[in-house]
């Protein structure tokens, strides 16, 4: 079972930038694909971005354009270069790792402890 830390969450200006890193140990990493998620309080978690081993990506339509998923199979490391960031953007984001077998099974793969992201004027 891989484990997962996240960093890089903070204090942002709305229009400014941050990039979360997870990093990822424990197991071979290229066999997972990678999500970010987030929660802001009061809302159920949302998928944000997701990244296959193979580097395709997929964004909610909220962050499309503004939000880059990305990955380094060597490093074992995700990121989410988040761009225009917006209030409505605060929440604590998660990284999240699942295998072929999670994604069919329905089942929740591994998740880490989570970077809070907040966006003020």
């Amino acid at each position: 079972q891989v484990e997962l830390a996240e960093s890089g969450g903070g204090l942002v200006q709305p229009g400014g930038s941050l990039r979360l890193s997870c990093a990822a140990w424990g197991s071979t990493f290229s066999m997972y694909v990678m999500y970010w998620y987030r929660q802001a309080p009061g809302k159920q978690r949302e998928l944000v971005a997701s990244i296959t081993s193979g580097y395709s990506t997929n964004y909610a339509d909220s962050v499309k354009g503004r939000f880059t998923i990305s990955r380094d199979n060597i490093k074992n490391m995700v990121y989410l270069q988040m761009n225009s960031l917006k209030p409505e953007d605060t929440a604590l984001y998660y990284c999240n790792a699942k295998t072929f077998d999670d994604i069919r099974q329905s089942t929740s793969g591994s998740w880490g402890q989570g970077t809070q992201v907040t966006v003020f004027s």
